[in-house]
């Protein structure tokens, strides 16, 4: 199955209950009664989060899933977050939490029978498929719900708590975050709308008021990748973006993630140009 076709049949399958974190991606060692001799994994993890106040377009959904599948490898571990706003059933999700596992290589394959070896090395071969159709329901699911209704956007402090998150994992050295988001804030905090339109930013002092409320994350040295910064809804005057408002907030995301242990590497605005690396 390719990754369009993981794609349609995602969009195919009905809405499943979310739940808490959890690996939702069994291991192909586990299954195959091998769980002892299981290789480490590579240390790379991806982490997507979805920004559900803006519904994307459907273009960039498929783009997005374009990026996400390129760059899953054999050994790295995949987490989906969601959100929106805290209110009354709207808060920070992780929908998808799985891991790859690597080949068994070398001298170690001569001590596994044949039998277990055939089983690993088949369950191996469809992992990929199984993370496609898992991931990919719950990120068409994430996508699905987004709603142009939800009038608070806090892009900080969920950035924040996904820090949180990070700060308790081991044995990874290499993250990625994918945020699929418009990036306009608009929470109690701050909003980077003013009378109904995305307003110019003074960078220097929204920077300022993120770090006097404590909004600055700690991402581990991710290397963070946009997608939909700048879009707008509906009932937002003046769709038109200037250049020097869609620097503005490059600007301000660039320094905001710099200052929270992250380096801003792709900033589409709204399509992303360059692959997940």
């Amino acid at each position: 199955m390719n990754a369009a076709k993981a794609l349609i049949l995602a969009l195919a399958l009905p809405c499943a209950a979310l739940a808490a974190e959890r690996n939702d991606l069994q291991s192909c060692y586990d299954r195959s009664g091998l769980t002892e001799i299981k290789p480490a994994a590579n240390g790379r993890e991806l982490v997507v989060i979805i920004d559900q106040t803006i519904p994307m377009p459907e273009d960039l959904q498929r783009s997005s899933w374009g990026q996400i599948d390129r760059f899953v490898q054999a050994g790295d571990r995949v987490k989906l977050y969601t959100f929106s706003a805290f209110l009354p059933g709207e808060y920070l999700r992780l929908t998808y939490a799985g891991e790859m596992d690597m080949p068994l290589e070398g001298e170690i394959r001569d001590d596994v029978s044949q039998r277990k070896l055939r089983s690993l090395d088949q369950c191996l071969t469809t992992q990929k498929k199984a993370f496609q159709a898992g991931f990919g329901k719950q990120f068409v699911n994430g996508l699905r719900q987004a709603r142009q209704d939800i009038p608070k956007s806090e892009i900080m402090n969920s950035l924040r708590k996904v820090g949180e998150d990070m700060q308790r994992e081991q044995g990874v050295n290499d993250r990625v975050i994918f945020l699929i988001s418009d990036m306009l804030e608009h929470s109690e905090y701050t909003s980077f709308y003013a009378a109904n339109q995305i307003k110019q930013l003074n960078v220097s002092n929204e920077l300022k008021l993120a770090q006097s409320k404590g909004l600055y994350a700690d991402l581990q040295g991710s290397r963070v990748y946009v997608s939909g910064a700048g879009l707008v809804t509906d009932s937002v005057k003046h769709a038109y973006r200037s250049g020097k408002t869609m620097d503005a907030l490059n600007q301000f995301w660039s320094q905001y993630l710099s200052a929270s242990n992250a380096t801003l590497a792709g900033f589409g605005t709204p399509s992303l140009s360059t692959d997940l690396r």
